[in-house]
């Protein structure tokens, strides 16, 4: 429809004049407020859905002091400009998060993770998730400073100031136990020379995740074989990957705790002349549902994106209600084991 032919915005005074009553009877006849007779109220509702009136909820919510808006903002790699869409993690967790607030009345706003420190604190949202804070996240701390209400995880919210703490909850995972979970894994399956990919950044989940790695290495007398990539993306994921498996000293097992595809990362262990699971034995920290569908299947490390989000904006909901609970929750996360990580005769022998 053409602007010229657009039929224009029924404003409250218009239905007053059609009513025969005053703007502020329209205004209580509409909220449910004043002392007002049924009769009253019921003509006042009946003109203004005759005439297709809409009230303004942007600026209702304003007047009451909230916007009903939730902001979600992925924290990695803060230095570059990067989308959320292109990592299966962290597109299912703003996903989710969007269908979890929407049920309880919100809308969410995805937050840049890249710019000035302060750039986000003009948005007038009710709350944040914000999603593997950096270390010493200025978001975190800028959002409980001004007063609204932020998940992020139990790092985070320990190097905020005690006076701003109030209104801060989280959500989190105990990253170096599941390293290890599958590190004991690949161990048991036959591994001595385990390899890692991860990602260059202060993200709790790498930094726990990685000094797991060479604790567990530590206490076997094993050489840590890491490469961690500068910056998310495809490209740079396939590189690290190369760099691991064309070593002088080929690795007999990979673990890639950054986001990649599956039919990808195959593609490119058989490039190098590597087959999996014969002489490399694969784990990969992913969501990306075509793991399960490969040739053959990846073994993979799950950290549950649908149940974190809503559980990030249960807690922010109950916050801004005034409503007690949970400072947080802990989550384990989920080890998937398939034809990848497991040689031929010891997958026989397990399905015997």
């Amino acid at each position: 429809m053409s602007q010229s032919h657009r039929r224009p915005r029924v404003r409250l005074v218009d239905v007053a004049r059609a009513a025969g009553v005053s703007k502020t009877t329209v205004s209580d006849a509409l909220n449910g407020a004043g002392r007002l007779p049924a009769a009253t109220r019921e003509h006042v509702q009946k003109v203004a859905r005759s005439l297709g009136y809409r009230p303004n909820a942007t600026a209702r919510l304003l007047r009451a002091g909230h916007t009903r808006l939730l902001g979600v903002a992925a924290r990695e790699y803060v230095e570059t400009p990067w989308v959320y869409a292109e990592l299966a993690y962290f597109s299912q967790l703003a996903t989710a998060t969007t269908q979890a607030a929407l049920a309880h009345g919100y809308g969410v706003v995805l937050l840049p993770t890249y710019g000035p420190d302060d750039c986000w604190l003009d948005m007038p949202l009710d709350g944040v998730f914000v999603i593997d804070p950096v270390e010493g996240d200025p978001m975190v701390g800028d959002f409980l400073t001004a007063g609204v209400p932020v998940v992020a995880d139990r790092r985070a919210l320990a190097e905020v100031p005690v006076e701003a703490r109030e209104a801060g909850r989280w959500v989190d995972f105990d990253y170096g136990a599941a390293v290890r979970q599958v590190l004991d894994h690949l161990e048991a399956a036959g591994a001595e020379r385990i390899a890692v990919v991860a990602g260059a950044t202060t993200a709790c989940f790498h930094q726990q995740s990685v000094g797991a790695y060479h604790d567990w290495c530590a206490e076997r007398g094993r050489e840590p074989r890491i490469v961690a990539i500068p910056a998310p993306g495809v490209q740079h994921a396939l590189q690290a990957v190369t760099e691991v498996l064309t070593a002088p000293v080929p690795p007999d097992a990979l673990f890639t705790l950054v986001e990649l595809s599956p039919p990808l990362l195959l593609d490119t262990i058989r490039r190098l002349g590597r087959s999996v699971p014969g002489d490399l034995l694969l784990v990969c920290s992913t969501e990306d549902p075509a793991a399960s569908y490969t040739d053959p299947p990846i073994s993979t490390l799950g950290f549950l994106p649908g149940e974190t989000a809503r559980a990030a904006v249960e807690l922010l909901v109950d916050c801004l209600d005034g409503r007690g609970g949970d400072d947080g929750r802990l989550f384990s996360a989920d080890f998937r084991i398939r034809a990848s990580s497991t040689v031929p005769a010891r997958r026989a022998a397990q399905q015997g």
